[in-house]
């Protein structure tokens, strides 16, 4: 993997990661056109960036990370159901990370719920974070492992999982932003962990290519997430499941056509 793969992987990721387009499709997508998506460290390398890019939550909503205890607590209960699910599903959540048609499938089905989930949900109650109860947070955790199958949307699956459940759009976006911060940092300790128990080693070289995703995902991701939420609250979901639909669309053609999306 060069400097330049890790690059424009990083971008794709910076950019889609609050979008409900999935980031890991994208980047699967991305890998496969670039012919290195079978790659280990690759892999590795989709999983490990999404943390730069959470940081940036950390950093936008500095104040809101340091609130009450309250916070933390439905942060976690949120986060149980994805820790026990991924646990258990590691192994073939591996697998589906090389599938482009899995991401192509999960895109269109993805998109077409996205057409019709502002009229599905249009009535919220709740308004603010501190609102939440921690059986809504848990109920929106279980909406968060559907974004182990590639091309979900971790952060589509929680908003509209948040919103089925009351949560303005606003709140439902900020909350998923939030529940990623824990969410992303086990996923990236773990999918280290296997990456050693594996027999794989890191060299100088990927290491420096890791922090160099992390930082350019980071920076991207700064510069998207408040456009993103203000978007989603002037305009809802449509247009992003009408993008989910045609580049779904386009990947499944391409590949009942034989192509094999590597052209590097």
């Amino acid at each position: 993997m060069s400097f330049l793969q890790a690059l424009i992987l990083a971008i794709i990721e910076g950019i889609t990661e609050f979008l409900p387009v999935s980031s890991t499709g994208h980047m699967i997508i991305g890998s496969s056109v670039m012919g290195i998506q079978n790659d280990p460290f690759v892999k590795l390398f989709t999983i490990c960036i999404q943390l730069g890019a959470i940081l940036s939550v950390v950093v936008l909503y500095f104040k809101r990370f340091f609130k009450s205890i309250n916070f933390y607590l439905k942060l976690i209960v949120a986060f149980i159901p994805a820790a026990i699910f991924g646990i258990l599903l590691s192994n073939k959540i591996d697998q589906m990370l090389e599938s482009p048609l899995t991401v192509a499938i999960s895109l269109v089905v993805g998109g077409v719920i996205l057409l019709f989930v502002d009229k599905w949900f249009n009535q919220p109650t709740i308004h603010e974070e501190t609102e939440i109860n921690y059986l809504t947070a848990f109920k929106i955790g279980l909406m968060q492992c559907l974004a182990m199958i590639p091309g979900v949307s971790r952060s589509g699956a929680t908003i509209v999982g948040g919103m089925s459940q009351k949560l303005s759009r606003k709140v439902a976006a900020e909350f998923s932003f939030f529940l990623a911060v824990p969410t992303m940092f086990a996923a990236t300790a773990k999918k280290l962990l296997d990456f050693y128990q594996e027999g794989h080693t890191i060299t100088t070289q990927q290491i420096q290519i890791l922090a160099f995703g992390n930082v350019v995902a980071f920076v991207i991701a700064l510069l998207a997430i408040k456009s993103f939420i203000g978007y989603l609250n002037q305009n809802g979901f449509k247009v992003f499941g009408w993008y989910r639909i045609i580049v779904g669309l386009a990947i499944i053609v391409l590949i009942l056509s034989g192509h094999q999306l590597s052209i590097i």
